[in-house]
C-alpha cells in the first residue's frame, strides 16, 4: 500500500492476527468503508495521536471535507495553541463557532476552546438564581482554579462538544483532542466529574450553612486545619464557600455529565487514529487503539501523516557518455533512497493498520512546507478525501 495507492483514504487494511473486534453495538462498530463515508454520515469525530503528529491538520480536514461535501460542520481544538487559527489562515479563533470563508457548497465553522469561558456558561445554567452563580464566579477560588484545576479542560472539552451538538447548528462536530494519554483523559472525564460529585468530602462541604460544619467528620476537620496551615485559613474559608454555594447544582451536573458519557459511546461518534510512521507515534497510536477497545469503541479510521513518496521503479537505462551521467546516477541513487525510505515506513504502519482492519487507512504525504492555510488544506483533503 504506497503513499500514492491509498492516499485517497479508500484503502482498508487486511485483518490481522490478534486484530481487537467491536463488539457488537459498540460507539463506531458499523464502521465506514471509506474516508467520504465518514464525513458524509457521523455527527462526530474524535481525532486522536501522540503530540507532533498533525492532528489539528486533519481535524481541519476532515472538517473541510465535510464542507466539501455540502454538510455544516464546525471544529474546535482543545489545544490553547494558535495551531488551528494557522491551518485555516485566519488571525485567532475564539471560543465560539466561526465560519471560516470558502468555495464550498457547505459551511465551515472553527473555535478554540476556552475551559474558562465554558466553565462560566455552565455555573450560569444551572444557578438556581442569578445571586447564586454571581457568588461561585467571584469567589477567588473559583477564580484561580477553575481553568487549571487537573480534569477540568478536558471535562470542559467534552460539554463544548456536547453543548455544539445539541445546539443542531451542524451536522457534524470534529474534535481536535490533545496528545493520547490526555486524550483518554477527555473521554473519561464525564465519570471523574461524577466520581467527583459523589465523593463524602464534596458532600460534606455543600452544606447551607458554616455552622453545619460541625456535622464534618473529624478526618475532614483535620484534612482542612492542615490545609489551613499550609495555604492560609481564607483559602480554606473560600473553598468552604465554593462548596457551598454550589448547594442544589450538583444534579444538574451530574446528569449533563451523563449525558455526555452517553455521546462519546453513541455510534454516530467516530474515533480516527492520527499517526506518524515515527515508531514512538505508532505505538502510541496502537495503545489507544487498545484503550478504546478496552471500551467497546471500534476505531473508525486510520490517517498516516507526513509519508515519504513513493516515486515507483527506477528505470536502469543505459545513458551515453556525457557530463551529466554523474547527475543522473546520483539522481537515481537518490530515488532508491527515497523508494527505500517509503518502503520502510509502510512496513512501519502495517502492524497498526491490521490492527484497525476493517477501518479504512487514509495518507497524506510528506509536503514541502507546513499547512498554514486553506490552499495547505486543501492539498491534505485531495489526498485524503479524492
Amino acid at each position: 500500500m504506497s503513499a500514492t495507492s491509498a492516499a485517497d483514504g479508500s484503502a482498508g487494511a487486511a485483518a490481522g492476527p490478534g486484530a481487537p473486534a467491536a463488539s457488537p453495538g459498540s460507539a463506531g462498530s458499523e464502521r465506514p468503508a471509506t474516508l467520504p463515508e465518514l464525513v458524509a454520515e457521523r455527527s462526530v469525530i474524535v481525532c486522536c495521536g501522540s503530540g507532533g503528529v498533525g492532528k489539528t491538520t486533519v481535524s481541519a480536514t476532515f472538517a473541510l471535507a465535510a464542507a466539501r461535501a455540502g454538510r455544516r460542520s464546525c471544529v474546535v481544538t482543545v489545544d490553547p495553541a494558535r495551531r488551528l487559527a494557522d491551518a485555516l489562515g485566519v488571525e485567532s479563533l475564539p471560543n465560539t463557532p466561526t465560519e471560516v470563508e470558502g468555495d464550498w457548497p457547505g459551511h465551515l465553522y472553527a473555535l478554540m476552546l476556552d475551559s474558562k469561558g465554558t466553565f462560566d456558561d455552565l455555573i450560569q445554567r444551572y444557578a438556581r438564581a442569578p445571586e447564586q452563580a454571581e457568588s461561585i464566579l467571584a469567589n477567588r477560588l473559583y477564580q484561580n482554579l477553575a481553568g487549571a484545576l487537573s480534569g477540568t479542560q478536558e471535562y470542559m472539552a467534552m460539554e463544548k462538544l456536547y453543548e455544539l451538538v445539541h445546539s443542531n447548528e451542524f451536522d457534524v462536530v470534529v474534535v481536535d483532542t490533545p496528545p493520547t494519554r490526555n486524550a483518554l483523559d477527555l473521554l473519561d472525564a464525564p465519570r471523574r466529574l461524577t466520581r467527583f460529585l459523589e465523593n463524602r468530602l464534596f458532600r460534606a462541604l455543600l452544606v447551607p450553612t458554616r455552622m453545619s460544619l460541625r456535622a464534618i467528620g473529624m478526618a475532614t476537620q483535620a484534612l482542612l486545619r492542615t490545609i489551613a496551615k499550609v495555604a492560609g485559613a481564607e483559602i480554606v474559608q473560600d473553598t468552604v464557600a465554593f462548596f457551598q454555594a454550589f448547594e442544589g447544582m450538583e444534579d444538574g451536573f451530574r446528569s449533563r455529565a451523563a449525558a455526555v458519557h452517553e455521546l462519546l459511546a453513541d455510534p454516530s461518534t467516530a474515533y480516527v487514529l492520527v499517526t506518524t510512521a515515527r515508531p514512538d507515534a505508532i505505538a502510541e497510536a496502537s495503545f489507544f487503539a487498545e484503550k478504546l477497545g478496552e471500551r467497546d469503541v471500534a476505531v473508525a479510521a486510520l490517517v498516516v501523516n507526513r509519508l515519504a513518496p513513493s516515486f515507483g521503479p527506477v528505470e536502469g537505462e543505459p545513458h551515453a557518455p556525457t557530463p551529466a551521467v554523474p547527475a543522473m546516477e546520483a539522481l537515481e541513487a537518490n530515488l532508491v533512497e527515497l523508494n527505500a525510505l517509503a518502503a520502510r515506513e509502510e512496513a512501519a504502519f502495517s502492524g497498526l493498520a491490521a490492527q484497525v482492519s476493517p477501518a479504512p487507512v487514509g495518507l497524506i504525504p510528506l509536503f514541502g512546507e507546513d499547512v498554514h492555510e486553506l490552499g495547505g488544506l486543501r492539498r491534505a483533503a485531495d489526498h485524503l478525501f479524492a
